[in-house]
């Protein structure tokens, strides 16, 4: 398989500081070599996709975005539902992160184009091991889209 020419792009979309900075320790602690940006919100991210305003005038389009799936302003239903209908986004994996295991939220971000569903564990130790996981099935399994 050959390598990606850039440099793999993860949008970390968390609310949460502390759990912003468990995935990025994670990505570390595997030496995952990914940028990372973080945003608090869907509707933050929505504008960084889009490259709304001057803040995000030069955002680059990620290969993943990891999502929380409650968070103020747009939680990320919200934030499917509208990835999910943008022809210029739609393509991009979205993958939910959340302490919830009930299986109604499962069920819905499936339904509304969810790539994965992750239920945080409360052991730091087992949730990096599944942060590596993950980069390993993103970053060197499947083929994802070219970056527009």
């Amino acid at each position: 398989m050959s390598a990606r020419p850039q440099r793999f792009t993860i949008l970390l979309v968390e609310d949460e500081l502390a759990d912003a900075r468990l995935v990025t320790l994670a990505l570390n602690e595997n030496r995952i070599d990914a940028s990372v940006q973080h945003l608090l919100d869907g509707r933050e991210a929505l504008e960084y996709l889009r490259r709304q305003g001057e803040r995000f005038a030069t955002a680059v389009c990620p290969d993943l975005i990891l999502v929380d799936l409650n968070m103020p302003r747009m939680d990320g239903r919200e934030f499917l539902v509208s990835i999910k209908q943008d022809a210029a986004l739609c393509a991009i994996p979205v993958v939910v992160l959340s302490t919830s295991e009930v299986d109604r939220d499962v069920r819905d971000v499936y339904r509304l184009g969810a790539a994965g569903y992750i239920a945080k564990p409360l052991d730091v130790a087992k949730f990096i091991i599944e942060i590596r996981q993950l980069a390993d099935y993103w970053m060197s399994l499947v083929k994802l889209p070219e970056r527009r």
